[in-house]
């Protein structure tokens, strides 16, 4: 029998009653103790067209539920390997988006004082700065795998210097993201300019557009870039769940046609097994375009499926 905390079982408690955690996990104020943590971090004032991810870590959380422990593909058995709780969420000023900012920083930096690895549920995509500020303080400049839609490397949207859309080029210049280790997975659609990619491809990140990854498994993507990543670099999945096709995926900000599919995602997420990841988040998840709740509900799956891909997860296959 597991000492690890073990999600509410659907035989034990109905999957419509009980907890409203990550998972029907226990709940804890800190992160004492923990390998994984769950933190909501529901800001949507960084948003450029629909708003409503504030409400995502509590529908996420609702729809995780009707996940079971054990994945039946991989057989990866991430709460018979890892101690994990839900620690909450981090208390926003939602009505200053520099303010909230700070506090999502300096949340972070304390979060991290402790040897815990912390998946996130936006939120909308700002949080993925100030989150890789206290990661790099930790790590150093990280590697990434980004799933987008966009590559958000604008330089600045309305004046601002930080929203959605420049999270990654603030990043980046930063010094916080180790730009030849990162790829940027399904970006698509129109543009302002011919070249609106190519700021990241200078900056030596591999840029890889959704029509390159139509009609096939990414499965062979994924060997590649581990390869360029390695084993040993410190490694954040930051997944805007744009960057899956909408027929998938509707409810969310920023709806771009001709994205991944479920099925690809899975593979993206299932081919970071290998790598050294530290922590991640699923961002832009909106509710009130979600009214089937099967977008929560997927993005809750690709979350299990990045405790599955942690290094150490215990495999019954």
């Amino acid at each position: 029998m597991s000492t690890f905390n073990q999600p509410l079982g659907g035989n034990d408690m109905p999957r419509f009653s009980g907890p409203g955690t990550m998972f029907r996990l226990p709940s804890q104020p800190t992160a004492a103790g923990l390998d994984i943590c769950f933190v909501g971090v529901g800001l949507d004032i960084g948003t450029s067209n629909r708003a409503g991810a504030r409400f995502a870590p509590r529908q996420i959380r609702q729809e995780s539920a009707l996940i079971r422990p054990y994945s039946m593909a991989t057989g990866a058995a991430p709460f018979d390997s890892f101690q994990i709780a839900d620690v909450g969420d981090v208390a926003l000023n939602t009505f200053n988006l520099s303010a909230a900012i700070k506090i999502i920083t300096d949340y972070y930096m304390a979060l991290l004082e402790y040897p815990v690895l912390p998946f996130s549920l936006g939120g909308d995509h700002t949080i993925t700065l100030p989150i890789l500020r206290a990661v790099a303080n930790k790590y150093g400049p990280v590697g990434v795998i980004h799933i987008d839609a966009h590559t958000d490397t604008n330089d600045t949207m309305f004046g601002e210097r930080i929203t959605h859309g420049t999270v990654f080029r603030r990043a980046i210049e930063e010094g916080l993201i180790e730009s030849t280790k990162m790829a940027q997975i399904g970006v698509r659609a129109t543009g302002y300019s011919a070249d609106d990619f190519d700021w990241s491809r200078k900056q030596g990140v591999n840029v890889i557009p959704a029509e390159t990854c139509w009609h096939k498994s990414l499965t062979p993507l994924m060997t590649e870039i581990r390869q360029k990543i390695g084993a040993e670099t410190p490694t954040y999945i930051s997944f805007d769940i744009d960057g899956l096709d909408p027929s998938v995926a509707p409810g969310t900000g920023t709806p771009e046609p001709g994205g991944l599919t479920a099925i690809q995602a899975l593979e993206i997420i299932r081919g970071c097994y290998g790598l050294n990841i530290i922590g991640g988040d699923l961002v832009e998840v909106s509710p009130p375009y979600d009214t089937s709740g099967n977008t929560s509900l997927l993005a809750a799956n690709l979350l299990f499926e990045m405790l599955c891909s942690l290094p150490g997860c215990i495999r019954h296959q």
